[in-house]
């Protein structure tokens, strides 16, 4: 298995002849953090080299060719309602090949009643038993993917987040339910998804369950797991053209997808 230096490294040697474009969108509840937060994701992606625009209003997803010229869009944005034409547009961009990335409630609780939304990030937040303070073990899944390579099991004190998770994803770290006491203890123990990586047509998305607060992203495993996280999204476009990949059937929403 590749570190993930050696991806980075191979990444590099192959060049390229402009900066990444990232999109960071941040509001909603504001006991996320979500300013904060897209500060820490911000500064991660200026010293990757990327070109980041930040902004504080969903509009930003107004004007799809614009979107489809990014290489990543991070989400950062919790409890909101959004314009359905504003979903369909990030969505055709990912499909299109740009990278989805981001963490919490700020992707998987950010617009709950729009179902279009939940299927292209995976998953969605139900529950977090215990409230915020609840101890528990992250734990780094076996897996070929250079996103796990050499990170280890390690233990936060924060919200452990029960999600519905979409079972085409590929799970790179999952946490263990029950902890906190509950009516979900009387079913049977469950390994829970943290983080997961899945495909959107020609897009690579991740989420990660952590980051309540800034200082929970901060947290070194916490704040790498991101950092790969959200390189590697912004590769799918590149990968996608390298292997001559072609979306034949593209994905315009349900319709009947929120109230």
């Amino acid at each position: 298995m590749r570190s993930f230096a050696e991806w980075r490294k191979q990444k590099a040697a192959r060049g390229r002849d402009r900066n990444e474009k990232a999109l960071i969108v941040w509001g909603g509840w504001d006991g996320h953090q979500p300013k904060e937060v897209a500060d820490i994701f911000r500064g991660i992606l200026i010293a990757e080299g990327f070109e980041v625009e930040v902004s504080d209003t969903l509009e930003a997803f107004s004007d799809v060719e614009k979107l489809k010229g990014l290489d990543l869009i991070v989400p950062v944005w919790t409890m909101g309602r959004i314009d359905q034409q504003l979903v369909n547009n990030v969505s055709e961009a990912v499909q299109s090949g740009v990278g989805l990335a981001g963490c919490h409630g700020g992707m998987c609780d950010a617009f709950r009643e729009n179902v279009d939304w939940q299927f292209m990030t995976g998953g969605n937040w139900v529950a977090h038993p215990g409230g915020d303070g609840v101890e528990y073990v992250v734990e780094i899944r076996n897996s070929s993917s250079p996103l796990t390579a050499g990170l280890n099991d390690f233990t936060v004190r924060s919200e452990q987040y029960y999600l519905h998770v979409d079972p085409a994803v590929e799970v790179l770290a999952t946490t263990r339910f029950p902890t906190a006491p509950g009516p979900h203890s009387t079913n049977k123990a469950v390994d829970m998804p943290v983080a997961w990586t899945k495909r959107w047509g020609a897009g690579r998305v991740y989420y990660n369950s952590l980051g309540h607060q800034a200082n929970i992203v901060n947290m070194p495993p916490v704040k790498e797991m991101m950092r790969r996280g959200m390189l590697w999204c912004a590769e799918g476009k590149s990968a996608a053209s390298s292997s001559g990949y072609t979306q034949t059937a593209a994905y315009s929403g349900m319709g009947d997808n929120q109230l």
